[in-house]
């Protein structure tokens, strides 16, 4: 753990572009559906965005979670500080905690209709492959780690799990969102436990009912405990429509009118169920 601790930066930015080559590469092997939107436009969209995302993030949050979660341990603050944990166990359990949270909050800016107007840039790729984990407008970032600083604050997250969560829950979003298809075996196997491509594609779905699904990130146990888990979609993968109707389903947006988004009233809005 100590040395995850001093390479933190250096672990996450190699896992993140290990990923995301070898995720990059297996879509060309083995889609899940073909592609909607040509690849240098889709990837000059969303790592535009993750770099605006980042440099915003540094900017305001020098310390970020994981310098919060340092702080509440220099200063016994939080519950993990306070009662008597093993390590191992306050980690286990955090990370449980930190999945529940993010699966919670994904729920809430489904369902707050101000929130959902900052949401719902990402539900406007029109077709998911590997770099649509990270496309989120950077106001949604901001209220997320704000969120994700206080929780660690109150719990005492130890530093540790904070990084092993950050790791996680990119790694894993990477997947989830990649233009992949596992081998059926592999598919049955892994879906009990955490959430793969074919499950988190339903939740892109212009579908309402689907696109209100499977919020989870990390792990599917908390949609099959609340109610909230699709098994599958109502079309093929290949048929499946991705996107938001009133963005319009033909044409990818630019950057520009991805940021102003939140800011604009769109023809035929949906409801949010």
């Amino acid at each position: 753990m100590d040395l995850l601790i001093e390479n933190e930066q250096n672990i996450r930015l190699a896992v993140s572009v290990g990923l995301l080559i070898v995720l990059a590469c297996a879509e060309f092997i083995a889609p899940l559906a073909v592609r909607r939107i040509g690849r240098p436009r889709q990837w000059l969209t969303n790592i535009s965005i993750i770099i605006i995302d980042t440099a915003i993030l540094r900017l305001l949050f020098p310390l970020l979670a994981v310098g919060v979660a340092a702080y509440a341990d220099e200063n016994s603050i939080g519950l993990f500080n306070m009662v008597p944990f093993d390590n191992g166990s306050a980690i286990l359990l955090s990370l449980l905690l930190l999945d529940l949270l993010i699966y919670g909050q994904h729920v809430l800016v489904h369902k707050v209709p101000l929130l959902w107007r900052l949401h719902r840039m990402h539900h406007t790729e029109l077709g998911l492959d590997v770099t649509s984990a990270n496309r989120f407008h950077p106001i949604e970032i901001i209220i997320s780690m704000l969120i994700k600083m206080l929780f660690v604050l109150i719990m005492g997250v130890p530093v540790a799990a904070v990084i092993l969560f950050e790791i996680l829950l990119n790694g894993l979003a990477l997947f989830n969102h990649s233009n992949i298809k596992l081998p059926a075996p592999l598919e049955k196997i892994l879906r009990t436990v955490i959430i793969t491509p074919e499950i988190h594609w339903i939740h892109h779905s212009e579908i309402v009912k689907e696109t209100n699904s499977n919020y989870g990130f990390n792990l599917c146990v908390w949609d099959k405990l609340f109610g909230t888990y699709i098994d599958k979609p109502t079309l093929s993968y290949d048929q499946m429509q991705q996107g938001l109707s009133e963005f319009g389903l033909e044409k990818p947006l630019g950057i520009f009118e991805l940021i102003i988004s939140p800011f604009k009233n769109y023809p035929a809005n949906r409801e949010q169920e």
